[in-house]
């Protein structure tokens, strides 16, 4: 399992635009093949601040599968236009046992 990690700031005014176009496009990413989960959280010291939590069967389900999608195309005009800047997205291993 991978967890994709996405931190997303918000242009200033447009959170309330952004949560109801995620609540459109958040069935998008849960069709897709090789996807387990997702969460948006918003920040609580930083109201425009959100973080994107998906977790995956696998590294390429996310970055072919779904980034090289026609389901990708339309997440992408549902939602980009919003991030401000753009964010970075990184993937993380399965948890450590301490």
């Amino acid at each position: 399992m991978i967890l994709e990690v996405a931190i997303l700031d918000i242009g200033r005014g447009t959170c309330d635009d952004f949560e109801v176009a995620y609540r459109e496009a958040s069935p998008i990413i849960a069709s897709m093949p090789g996807y387990i989960s997702h969460e948006l959280r918003r920040c609580v010291e930083k109201p425009n601040r959100y973080i994107l939590l998906v977790k995956w069967q696998t590294l390429e389900a996310h970055t072919v599968g779904f980034r090289q999608s026609a389901e990708y195309q339309r997440w992408r005009t549902l939602l980009h236009h919003f991030y401000d800047p753009f964010p970075s997205v990184e993937h993380y291993d399965l948890p450590l046992v301490c």
